[in-house]
């Protein structure tokens, strides 16, 4: 069978619900991870993609982060966070009340889990780090070692199996337009570089997507600057599949066509396609 496998951080799954639905009409992946939905798991549109024939598991809070699952292979052993995931302590907002109780750490949703028909996958948004030094980053280097500790034993069954999504490190410095440009910034240091290295080191290879237009494909282009008709861009969507889930591949790309016009997320998806 031809399974068809995306991850695409949708940069508000309500917002953006219109061009979500016409590009699963367009593109049909058979499975498709979800990022930084920004709703709550029960305001998940889940009877809009229903209707074009979508089980969904979703896992948010209405905040910065969500994460969800579209199969139209079947939804089952949905998994909800990361096992043994830390958790982050926000800074208080500024006119809060002083209390004096400690501050819980939140236990963010930036992971969900499922088995779709014959494969297995992680929808995952790496927090983002914020500034090299700050408290987000030590959290996001802890995110992505819970991360490496969760995929352990699914990588190494005979399932195809693939964590997907958001990572927010750039592996290389050909993953960004212009290194020079993130000197001493998050998204390209060496700690973070070797948080994704470990995480492939227990048995996972990069699906490497073709670049349908230019040499190197990326997935991320700011709003700002006209960074996407410049190419201003970053890799930092991934599929990060087992041996199982290589072997299986036959195309991968970045859909540039979804990044176009107004009303876009600035990400754009990644499909990898698989004969089973």
């Amino acid at each position: 069978m031809t399974v068809r496998v995306a991850t695409w951080n949708i940069n508000s799954v309500n917002a953006r619900l219109p061009k979500l639905l016409e590009w699963l009409g367009s593109a049909a992946p058979d499975v498709l991870c979800l990022q930084e939905l920004k709703c709550a798991t029960d305001a998940f549109p889940y009877e809009a993609v229903r209707e074009l024939g979508y089980e969904a598991a979703a896992h948010g809070t209405g905040r910065w982060n969500g994460v969800a699952i579209l199969s139209k292979l079947g939804i089952e052993d949905v998994v909800r966070g990361l096992p043994d995931q830390p958790g982050y302590l926000a800074d208080p907002a500024p006119d809060a009340e002083p209390s004096l109780l400690e501050p819980e750490p939140e236990q963010e949703p930036r992971a969900i889990a499922a088995t779709c028909g014959p494969v297995r996958v992680w929808s995952v948004y790496v927090p983002n780090g914020r500034e090299v030094g700050h408290a987000h980053y030590a959290y996001k280097l802890e995110w992505l070692a819970a991360l490496r500790d969760a995929v352990r034993d699914d990588t190494a069954g005979p399932r195809p199996f693939a964590v997907l999504g958001d990572f927010n490190v750039a592996p290389t410095d050909q993953d960004v337009w212009d290194v020079s440009k993130f000197e001493g910034q998050t998204h390209v240091t060496a700690p973070e570089r070797q948080a994704l290295a470990d995480l492939r080191d227990v048995g996972l290879a990069d699906v490497f997507p073709r670049a349908l237009k230019y040499d190197h494909p990326y997935t991320f282009w700011d709003y700002r600057g006209l960074a996407f008709p410049k190419n201003y861009g970053m890799r930092i969507d991934f599929t990060y599949a087992n041996k199982p889930f290589v072997e299986a591949v036959t195309d991968s790309y970045v859909d540039r066509e979804a990044r176009k016009g107004k009303g876009t997320s600035d990400h754009a998806p990644v499909v990898v396609d698989l004969a089973l």
